[in-house]
């Protein structure tokens, strides 16, 4: 995945990455490792990116 995703182009929604960032705490019982922390850094990212262009194509 890369690190800047307007770049790469996402095609993932701002639901689905919410989806994906909600699994990945339940599955860590709500403390991240440090792999698991930069996974959700990344998905926080792509759905921020998701949620700006959503506002973009709405406006």
């Amino acid at each position: 995945m890369s690190p800047n995703p307007e770049i790469s182009g996402s095609v993932r929604s701002a639901a689905e990455l919410n989806e994906r960032i909600r699994s990945l705490w339940l599955r860590a019982g709500g403390s991240l490792s440090t792999q698991e922390r930069a996974e959700y850094e990344l998905l926080v990212v792509e759905w921020a990116a998701a949620i700006r262009a959503g506002v973009v194509t709405a406006a």
